[in-house]
């Protein structure tokens, strides 16, 4: 090794040597990602100081390449980490040095929410199959995130909702920040075997300055399609136990809502909610967990984000957010979206079981559910709607891995009640090798629907009450260094429906071709740029056309963590049995001039259509977006955007959304947070053909504190206000207001 990078290794470990620990590792110990971890002597104390003396005998590794914006290039800082293991947990201590510390970005956060502050992580493999992994990070200060990552979801590769229970402490030093992590292996699934595991393991460290700099312990070729192959290869950990594995939580939900139907009325009070909850989960091997509610606490802390849908004929998505479906959602996903769990609306009890043997993943669910939500899809356009009536929902998945590249999997939804079944059930496949990856699914359903859900289709597809039909996707996409390619054919029934998924529009076929070009210029103040162009037509089931789009992208990575970019499209669209042209150019942008501040834009302006009088009109949107830290624990963030669209000599609507919130973080525990929304949609009536409120508007507000032990012991209490108007109610008035506690308790006997 050169005398520089000795010199290097020998720094990184000078916070041990005032430790009066064992001496540097040797060049060669420092240079290889991988290596076997090993069994620790003696305790280590999490205290984030890093002289224990179990560190002693510890695997000593670097984090030593920029990935990102360089090119596997030296890492700008040094970061030295030591890993070892006892019976019953994975230790890692990090140092990471900084030539300027009073640059680190550091604040108290809730957790999953530290992402653009300096951090560092391990990601695990745990049956180092290259599917699915653990991504745990820590900022300087000791706030977590936590992370599911699926190598094979194109669409959300990173799923912040699982929470696992485990530890960690942040110090900022003289020379940076230390980190130390305890993992306990109940909180991990891996392989039920005795001798060696046998893990992948990326180490990482986030490095945001001008540029974000992308950290890790072993190299990431720009060409490769597939980040966890990369990771490095770790042997060892003989003899761990998961340990009883065996969580027990009570919840408790206690609330009341008072509403009024007009201005002036009376508050009306409804029923005192008292709901009283248990979860249990149970690992009865490392590689399976089973979990069972009854009566849960479905209910969500904090609101969603509102969206505006005023223009559009679909029903809109929102992320799940409650705890017994995040644990291995993953397990259940599949090219097209047949699983969406808040489609399980308030069940009374639930069953799951997920696991993971050699080669093979699988998921079961099962529940009773109270309130049946039906996504009631057409082909341009879907609403949900409610039956008054319990269901019983079983749902099974399977997947199969031949080996790193081939896997199969199969899939069935099931949901009945009285006069009303849904049935899915179909097969996918994978594979992925170099630069290639396809993808295939196909899915058959059968349903009955009592009339309210018939009346609700019956002017697209006729009054079937026993619809039965196909869906099939097949997708190729090619990817190197420099250039991207894909292809998708999908097509899907008029009678095809998936009542527990999220599958908004039936009775069509697309066919997309696309591609794109990157240039990297290293050492540039813009140093990606990503041009990209795709082409796509729909047709409906009976040969019409439904839409015919060209669209191009330009982006481009700069200074001060910037992101820019243009995207242009052409469509043709059917719209109640006429076609029209739109066009429209949109800019986008964001940008942090400092550590604490982070501004982005978002301009839309072109042709385009109002749906609800079905004729073209100018439309200009403006989005403005951002965050602002003030000090350790203090956090805003806002979103506010104004549309209108102005045809036939007037504007004919004019609509703002606004999302603002600020929380407070007191300690890594407490946390205040206040959440205000609102929206305001005009029209001019005299530009419609038929009646429209040429006002309505709302707005809403929520106070929530909250106390998190971890994440399974938690309190929460918090108050809910809301506000409407309308052409009927032509004054904003008060209309719903609530309050709430819940309480929950992670019992691990």
């Amino acid at each position: 090794m050169k005398p520089s990078a000795l010199t290097l290794a020998l720094l990184l470990c000078a916070p041990f040597a005032h430790a009066q620990q064992s001496p540097a590792p040797s060049a060669a110990e420092t240079a290889i990602a991988g290596g076997s971890i090993p069994r620790l002597h003696g305790p280590v104390v999490l205290d984030g100081k890093l002289d224990d003396a179990a560190w002693q005998g510890a695997l000593v590794q670097q984090i030593g390449y920029d990935i990102q914006p360089g090119d596997n290039t030296p890492a700008p800082v040094p970061t030295t980490v030591w890993i070892g293991h006892d019976e019953h947990a994975l230790y890692l201590a990090f140092h990471a040095v900084d030539p300027d510390p009073a640059q680190i970005r550091a604040h108290l956060r809730d957790r999953d929410t530290a992402f653009d502050d300096d951090w560092v992580g391990v990601f695990l493999d745990t049956f180092n199959d290259h599917r699915r992994g653990y991504e745990l990070i820590v900022n300087p200060l000791g706030v977590q995130a936590d992370l599911i990552r699926d190598e094979t979801n194109p669409n959300n590769q990173e799923d912040p909702s699982w929470d696992g229970q485990w530890s960690s402490v942040g110090t900022l030093t003289a020379e940076g920040y230390d980190v130390e992590i305890r993992i306990p292996f109940s909180t991990l699934r891996f392989p039920n075997m005795t001798g060696d595991q046998h893990w992948g393991i990326s180490l990482f460290r986030n490095w945001p300055r001008d540029k974000r700099h992308q950290l890790t312990s072993h190299k990431v070729p720009r060409a490769s399609n597939c980040f966890q192959c990369e990771w490095g290869q770790y042997t060892g950990l003989d003899g761990i136990r998961q340990g009883r594995n065996l969580e027990i939580v009570p919840t408790l939900t206690v609330g009341q809502t008072h509403t009024r139907a007009a201005a002036g009325d009376g508050w009306r009070s409804g029923t005192a909610h008292i709901e009283p909850g248990v979860d249990v989960s149970w690992a009865p091997t490392p590689a399976m967990t089973l979990n069972a509610t009854v009566n849960p606490d479905f209910s969500q802390v904090e609101t969603d984000q509102l969206q505006l849908n005023f223009n559009d004929g679909f029903a809109l998505f929102y992320q799940e957010k409650r705890p017994f479906f995040l644990e291995g959602a993953d397990y259940f996903n599949t090219p097209l979206n047949v699983l969406y769990t808040r489609q399980i609306a308030d069940p009374d009890f639930g069953l799951r079981v997920t696991g993971h043997t050699d080669g093979s993943a699988y998921g079961a669910l099962v529940a009773r559910d109270a309130t049946t939500l039906v996504l009631v899809p057409g082909v341009q356009g879907s609403s949900f709607e409610q039956l008054a009536q319990k269901t019983d929902v079983a749902v099974g998945r399977y997947r199969r891995d031949f080996n790193a590249h081939v896997s199969l999997g199969v899939i069935g939804t099931f949901r009945h009640g009285t006069g009303y079944a849904n049935d899915v059930a179909g097969v996918d496949a994978r594979w992925q090798q170099g630069a290639h990856t396809a993808t295939a699914q196909f899915l058959h359903s059968s349903s009955r629907y009592p009339d309210a859900i018939v009346d609700s289709y019956r002017g697209d597809f006729g009054d079937d009450a026993r619809p039965t039909g196909d869906a099939w996707r097949l997708a190729y996409a090619f990817g190197n260094r420099n250039w991207g390619f894909n292809v998708l054919h999908q097509s899907i029934d008029p009678g095809f429906r998936a009542d527990l998924g999220f599958i908004g529009q039936v009775g069509y076929t697309k066919s997309l071709v696309g591609g794109n070009h990157v240039w990297y210029r290293d050492d540039h103040a813009f140093n990606r740029i990503n041009l990209a162009a795709d082409g796509f037509i729909v047709h409906r089931h009976d040969g019409q056309l439904l839409e015919r789009t060209v669209e191009a992208n330009l982006s481009l990575q700069g200074p001060m963590q910037s992101n820019l970019g243009l995207h242009g499209l052409a469509r043709t669209r059917d719209w109640q049995g006429r076609l029209f042209d739109e066009r429209f150019l949109e800019a986008s942008g964001n940008v942090r001039p400092t550590g604490n501040l982070q501004l982005g834009a978002h301009v839309l302006a072109g042709t385009m259509l109002d749906l609800t009088a079905a004729r073209t009109g100018h439309r200009l949107l403006v989005e403005l977006t951002g965050n602002a830290n003030i000090g350790r624990g203090v956090a805003l963030d806002w979103g506010l955007s104004q549309q209108r669209l102005r045809r036939d000599g007037g504007t004919a609507y004019r609509a703002s959304v606004a999302n603002v919130s600020g929380s407070w973080q007191v300690d890594p525990r407490q946390r205040v947070r206040l959440t205000v929304q609102g929206s305001d949609v005009r029209r001019a009536q005299a530009l419609y053909a038929t009646p429209v409120d040429q006002r309505a508007r709302d707005w809403a507000a929520q106070l929530v504190y909250s106390y998190k032990a971890n994440p399974h012991t938690a309190l929460y209490a918090g108050t809910a206000w809301g506000a409407f108007m309308d052409d009927e109610h032509p004054q904003l008035f008060g209309n719903t207001r609530s309050v709430f506690v819940k309480l929950s308790y992670g019992w691990q006997p």
